[in-house]
């Protein structure tokens, strides 16, 4: 593995930095991770909120 470990981003965030955060993991474009969250439909919202209590902050 890379030794990259999964935060919350600081930098690159809208409502609680969990897309910003993701995409700076797998190396992508944070909205292309936003997009799929809002494409992927409305139980998103929960994995979100969940994402966002579980992931800390970087």
């Amino acid at each position: 593995m890379n030794g990259k470990k999964l935060r919350r981003s600081t930098s690159d965030r809208i409502f609680a930095g969990v897309c910003g955060g993701i995409a700076e993991f797998f190396g992508i474009s944070s909205l292309a991770v936003r997009v799929l969250f809002v494409v992927l439909g409305p139980l998103d919202f929960l994995l979100y909120i969940i994402l966002a209590v579980i992931i800390p902050e970087e």
